[in-house]
C-alpha cells in the first residue's frame, strides 16, 4: 500500500536517534493540513515504535511502515 501513496512532505531522519526523529515528526505533522502525507525515513529502530504511537496523539494516522533497507524503514504518515 504504501508504495502507491505519493508523500506531501519528506522527513530524513536517518542518522538521528531518540528523541529527535519523534519531536521532528510531531511538529512537521502540526504544521501539516488534513489528508496531506508525510514520509519519514529512518535507521533507528526505537523510532520506529516511538514514531506511531506519538502520531496517534496529535491527529495522525500511519498508512505502512515498510523497511526499505538494512536498518532502516519509511513511515507513511497521513494528517487526519
Amino acid at each position: 500500500m504504501g508504495n502507491d501513496v505519493k508523500p506531501t512532505y519528506t522527513l530524513d531522519e536517518r542518522g538521528e536517534v531518540c528523541p529527535v526523529p519523534d519531536v521532528d515528526t510531531r511538529r512537521k505533522l502540526k504544521e501539516m493540513k488534513s489528508g496531506e502525507i508525510l514520509e519519514v525515513l529512518i535507521d533507528y529502530a526505537l523510532s520506529k515504535e516511538r514514531i506511531p504511537s506519538g502520531v496517534k496523539e496529535i491527529g495522525g494516522e500511519v498508512i505502512s511502515i515498510e523497511e526499505i533497507g538494512p536498518s532502516e524503514w519509511r513511515i507513511l504518515i497521513k494528517k487526519l
